[in-house]
C-alpha cells in the first residue's frame, strides 16, 4: 500500500479506502508422535508431525466501513484467498471444495471471506449489515494467523464451525449493549449446496461491556436449525468472557460450547451395516452410546482459557489451558476426553515479522487418540498423550 500511495495515482487510492495486503506464514515442529504423516492429530493447524510446512499464504483485498462518523451511511467489503495446508480446515462444501473431498490435496487454496458490509449509522447507535461468506461470529481464536494468540489452536477451536454464508446484522444498543442476528445456509456449507447440507439456519448474540471496557461478556447462539445430520451441521451454543486486570500488562479469555447433532450414522464395531450408507462425505459418524443403533444424538463440549501478559512493544506470554470431551467421538474420531496445556511466546521484529514459538501438552483420557498409523484411514491412536514444540513465522506484506 505504501508503493501504491506513493505512485501516481496514490490520493486517489487513498480516497477510495480501498487496501491491498496480506502475509506469508509457515511453521515448523518437533512431537513425540512419529507414527504416520498426519500423527500430530488432533493438534491443529501443526497435524503433520516433525515437518516444516507452508501453512498459509493470504492475501487481503478490502475496504472498511468507517463506523465511527454517524452523519451518513458507508460501505465496505472484503475478499480473501487463502493457499496453504490450512484449507483443509476452511474449506466449506461449494467453494472449491472438491480439492478436500474429493481429491483430498494436501494444499490448496479456498476464498475464507466474500462479503460485503453495509454501514446504517441512524439505526440505535449504529448497524452494519453483513452479507456473503464470513467468519463464524464467536471463538476467542480464528482461521486467519494473525488473529490468533498462537501458533497451534486449541482443540474447541480446531473442532468449531468457521465460516457461514448469509446475512448477519451488528447493531450497537449503547455504550454497554450489543446485539447480533443472522441467517445462514449453515456451517461452512454454501447456500447452492442445497439440501439436506445447506438449510436455514439462525444465528443469534449478545454482548455486554462494562468497567470501562475491562470486562466483556458475549453469549451466542452460533446456530440452530433441525440439527439432522449433514455436513458439519453442528447446532452451538456459546459463552465467551473477556477480562482485563485494572491497569496492568495482564488480561484473559475464556471460552465454553456446547454443540451437538442428531440422527448421526454409528460407525461403532457393532453398528448395523446399514448405518455406514448413511455417512456424507466429510462428515463423521459416531460411536453411539448403545452400540448396536442404527444412528444417535452426537454431543460435545469444551472449554478453554487463555492467560496473555504484553512485555513492552515487542513481546508478549501466552499460557492455555482447555478441556474438551467428545462424548461420541464425532469430532475428533475418538470418543474421549482431552486437556491441553500450552505455553508460547510472541515476538515482534519490526513490524513486518511475527515469530510464534510454543510448548504443547496434551493428553487423552478415555483412549488413546494420538500416533495414529494413519489418520484418513481412521485408524485409531496408539498414544494417550503428546508433546509437541512448535513455532511459525509471519511475514506480513
Amino acid at each position: 500500500m505504501q508503493a501504491l500511495w506513493s505512485g501516481p495515482n496514490g490520493d486517489a487510492w487513498k480516497k477510495s479506502g480501498v487496501q491491498i495486503y496480506g502475509w506469508l506464514n509457515a511453521g515448523c515442529n518437533v512431537s513425540t508422535s512419529h507414527k504416520s504423516r498426519y500423527a500430530n492429530f488432533p493438534e491443529a493447524y501443526a497435524e503433520i508431525s516433525d515437518a516444516c510446512l507452508p501453512d498459509q499464504q493470504v492475501l487481503y483485498i478490502e475496504r472498511q466501513p468507517d463506523t465511527v462518523r454517524t452523519d451518513h451511511f458507508d460501505w465496505g467489503f472484503r475478499f480473501t484467498s487463502l493457499y496453504g495446508l490450512d484449507y483443509r480446515f476452511t474449506t466449506a462444501k461449494g467453494y472449491f471444495s472438491n480439492q478436500l473431498l474429493g481429491k483430498n490435496y494436501e494444499y490448496g487454496y479456498d476464498l475464507v471471506m466474500a462479503y460485503v458490509d453495509l454501514y446504517f449509522p441512524h439505526v440505535a447507535d449504529g448497524m452494519n449489515v453483513r452479507i456473503g461468506r464470513y467468519i463464524s461470529l464467536p471463538d476467542i481464536e480464528a482461521q486467519l494467523a494473525p488473529n490468533n494468540y498462537t501458533y497451534s489452536h486449541s482443540l474447541l477451536y480446531t473442532f468449531d464451525a468457521y465460516t457461514q454464508t448469509g446475512i448477519n446484522t451488528t447493531t450497537r444498543l449503547s455504550n454497554h449493549w450489543m446485539v447480533q442476528l443472522g441467517l445462514s445456509a449453515g456451517n461452512d456449507v454454501a447456500p447452492w449446496v442445497g439440501e439436506p447440507n445447506a438449510k436455514p439456519t439462525f444465528n443469534g448474540c449478545v454482548a455486554y461491556t462494562w468497567q470501562e471496557g475491562r470486562d466483556n461478556h458475549y453469549a451466542c447462539i452460533n446456530s440452530l436449525n433441525s440439527g439432522k445430520y449433514a455436513y458439519n451441521n453442528v447446532q452451538s451454543i456459546y459463552y465467551t468472557w473477556f477480562h482485563k486486570f485494572g491497569s496492568s500488562p495482564w488480561h484473559m479469555g475464556t471460552e465454553w460450547w456446547y454443540m451437538w447433532e442428531n440422527q448421526v450414522p454409528n460407525i461403532g464395531p457393532s453398528a448395523p451395516s446399514a448405518a455406514s450408507s448413511l455417512l456424507t462425505t466429510g462428515a463423521n459418524g459416531a460411536f453411539c452410546n448403545n452400540p448396536t443403533a442404527l444412528t444417535c444424538r452426537a454431543a460435545e463440549q469444551a472449554v478453554v482459557n487463555y492467560v496473555e501478559r504484553q512485555f513492552a512493544k515487542h513481546g508478549y506470554l501466552t499460557i492455555r489451558n482447555e478441556f474438551f470431551d467428545d462424548m461420541q467421538g464425532q469430532r475428533t474420531g475418538t470418543k474421549t476426553k482431552y486437556s491441553e496445556h500450552l505455553i508460547g511466546w510472541g515476538h515482534w521484529i519490526g513490524t513486518t515479522i511475527l515469530l510464534r514459538p510454543e510448548l504443547r501438552f496434551e493428553h487423552s483420557y478415555n483412549l488413546p487418540a494420538y500416533d495414529s498409523p494413519c489418520v484418513p484411514c481412521g485408524m485409531p491412536g496408539t498414544k494417550k498423550s503428546q508433546l509437541t514444540f512448535a513455532s511459525d513465522a509471519i511475514f506480513f506484506f
